[in-house]
């Protein structure tokens, strides 16, 4: 158990809860209150924050309206992008504070923000005054820190209720109406759309006030329609239609035209971590993912599935799928390992179980027991399943096993910028790794 633990297991969480808050109140009166001088934007949910937040970003910025952005992959403010270092989506409380002043300073008049339920708990929310709160989706995630689902879920609800407290701001001579977004598909909608609110508007694909049809692949990535209106986005994954439907109505609410918004959408050509395609010029494509929990792994595994054909059966560009993936140590939902090897065992051809972030766990038993799970759904290991604890060589195998019209998935870390053994966090790039080791392959070729 490393230092930080140890402190956490003897202090009372309350008066953890009471540092945290603290902290959050420094901060904000520190740097001004820099978010009452922007329309912010609030995203939260288990997954799609931060495809959500780069779709709205780009609506609006493309549109004229200067957006700054904080996410688990990026940070943006206006056209400036820069990759989070911090290895958490919210960053402690006076760098997210100084990042919104340095918003502010550049002319942002809008700003989104991904609003977790691990940044609620220690109130990195706090001190800053949301006008629009959104919700993706819930599924079960971080159970060990919160407690449980219930409490899970109640965190995520803190974002709704700071947005029917945080009272009106006049911006530009108008005063900033409250709105809710939700996900009209998730079974879990109407507690968030219980908070108060001056507009709910919601989105889906099976209903909805927006509501995507005729979704299709496209060799760019995706195409959907919203009544007869076609838009096309530059990202690969079906599930991208509905990360791309808050910014539709961001952009709507805000008065931007429908085909200004398809432009900001289909501008967007790179989400970092996102399923990003890695080109070394080689026959095969890969792609970099930050799918580290069931459904994000499952929705990774159908985009690579119907990119080599149907079920990899019957098409021209039928091939294998290969992915690459861990799960993080420490005790952090280890339900999900045995959830993720399943997936995997059953959707992809080869399977690499190797470090994501270890933690104080030893990296090979942690990788020996996901791949005892994936054995159990049929794979063999050092036929189709290897267990590679260095993240690096796990790669190079990957990439190793993959040929003509194959698609290989590097799972789980996306573009964070560093992996954390024990209390390290050594610096690491999925993307960079990915490109190093393909340019190895392709010159042993030539």
């Amino acid at each position: 158990m490393g230092l930080k633990s140890k402190i956490k297991y003897f202090i009372p969480e309350k008066f953890i809860s009471f540092y945290h808050f603290c902290l959050a109140v420094c901060a904000a009166f520190y740097y001004g209150r820099p978010s009452k001088k922007m329309v912010v934007i609030g995203i939260t949910g288990t997954k799609g924050k931060t495809s959500t937040a780069n779709f709205i970003w780009s609506v609006l910025n493309s549109a004229g309206y200067k957006t700054g952005l904080v996410g688990t992959a990026n940070i943006r403010i206006g056209d400036v992008e820069i990759l989070n270092k911090y290895h958490m989506t919210m960053p402690g409380r006076f760098v997210l504070q100084k990042f919104l002043k340095e918003m502010v300073a550049a002319g942002c008049g809008y700003c989104v923000v991904e609003t977790t339920s691990q940044g609620i708990k220690q109130w990195r929310h706090y001190g800053i005054v949301y006008d629009i709160a959104i919700f993706t989706n819930l599924s079960p995630e971080h159970l060990e820190s919160h407690g449980g689902f219930e409490e899970y879920k109640a965190a995520k609800g803190k974002l709704f209720a700071a947005l029917a407290n945080g009272g009106y701001k006049i911006i530009g001579g108008r005063k900033i109406e409250k709105i809710i977004i939700a996900n009209y598909d998730n079974s879990h909608k109407d507690y968030y759309l219980n908070f108060g609110a001056d507009k709910k508007i919601t989105f889906g694909l099976s209903g909805g006030d927006f509501m995507a049809r005729n979704i299709k692949n496209i060799p760019a990535g995706l195409e959907f329609y919203i009544d007869s209106y076609k838009y096309v986005l530059n990202i690969f994954g079906r599930y991208n239609a509905y990360n791309a439907l808050p910014a539709i109505i961001v952009g709507s609410v805000f008065g931007i035209s429908r085909d200004k918004i398809a432009d900001g959408l289909r501008s967007l050509k790179v989400i970092p971590g996102r399923m990003e395609k890695i080109d070394e010029g080689q026959d095969f494509l890969v792609f970099v993912d930050y799918a580290h929990e069931k459904q994000s792994m499952t929705a990774a595994l159908v985009a690579a599935r119907e990119l080599i054909g149907e079920e990899g059966k019957s098409s021209e560009r039928a091939g294998k799928v290969v992915v690459l993936f861990g799960s993080e140590g420490g005790g952090r939902d280890k339900a999900k390992r045995y959830d993720l090897a399943e997936v995997a065992a059953k959707m992809a051809n080869f399977l690499i179980i190797t470090s994501t972030d270890p933690y104080e766990e030893n990296p090979k038993e942690l990788c020996e027991e996901i791949a005892k799970t994936a054995e159990k759904f049929g794979k063999t290991k050092n036929e189709n399943l290897f267990a590679i604890e260095d993240r690096r060589k796990g790669i190079a195998k990957a990439l190793s096993l993959a040929g003509k019209n194959d698609v290989v998935l590097i799972a789980g870390k996306g573009a964070e910028q560093s992996m954390i053994v024990g209390e390290k966090h050594i610096p690491w790039d999925d993307r960079i790794v990915v490109r190093e080791e393909l340019s190895k392959i392709l010159r042993s070729q030539n």
